[in-house]
Parts: structure tokens; sequence; C-alpha cells
């Protein structure tokens, strides 16, 4: 059984993943403390799930493709999943290319991006009554 997971991530409850921000490039020696922390959280919130943050990666590359890889391995072990949060197009292009599938997440607080909605223009003819 793991201990608690480290500091860098919050306190949540069983209805509010947790995030585990990973903000910049991650070495081999620090993948087994974060798979740990996955697995601790998936234990102590029930929620089924850990949002990732990959936000602050950097260019992708195969060695992000390897971490996030087996943070989705320790998580399915553990009963749950990861799901992204601010990749970068070029890492979701790299994750479909070799194969990997992850369920993103918008961030909070920000609205999805849309188009604005058009607005309907309606033809009137003369001597139709006012609505």
């Amino acid at each position: 059984m793991s201990s608690m997971p480290s500091a860098g991530l919050p306190t949540v409850d069983a209805t509010t993943p947790a995030v585990l921000v990973l903000p910049g490039l991650v070495t081999r020696d620090e993948v087994p403390r974060l798979c740990d922390d996955v697995r601790a959280w998936l234990e102590v919130t029930g929620s089924g799930v850990v949002v990732c943050d990959v936000g602050g990666l950097g260019p992708p590359g195969l060695a992000a493709v390897d971490v996030l890889a087996r943070l989705e391995l320790t998580a399915r072990r553990a009963g749950g999943r990861i799901r992204l949060r601010n990749p970068d197009p070029a890492l979701r292009a790299l994750l479909d290319l070799v194969g990997l599938r992850f369920e993103c997440v918008e961030p909070e607080g920000e609205p999805e991006e849309r188009e604005p909605t058009g607005r309907v223009q309606e033809a009137v003819e003369p001597g139709d009554a006012a609505l």
C-alpha cells in the first residue's frame, strides 16, 4: 500500500479528481514517485480519475509519451484513468500517432473556446405584422 501523495497534489474529495501538474520535463527517476502519487490518489479519493496538467511539459517528445503511458498504466491497474488538461496540439498528435488516447478536460474557470453564434436574419415581407 502506498503512502500519501507528495505535497504536489492538492487535497480533494471523492467527487473532485486530483490534479497532478507536470511543470516540465520529467526524468526517469521521477516516474516511480509520480506513479505512486497517482495510485495513492486513486485510492484516497475513489474518484477513478487523476487529471494530469501537461501544459508545462514544453515541446512534446517520446519522453513525455513514456511518462504519460506509465501514469495511465498505473492508473488502470488501480482501477482509474488519467485525463489530460492543457495538452499542446503537438502532444495530442504525437499521442495519437503512437496509439495512446487520453480524454482531455477543460481548465477550471476557463470557458470552452467556441465560435460566436451567428445571428439569424429573417426576410420581412411588406405588409407582415410586427411580432
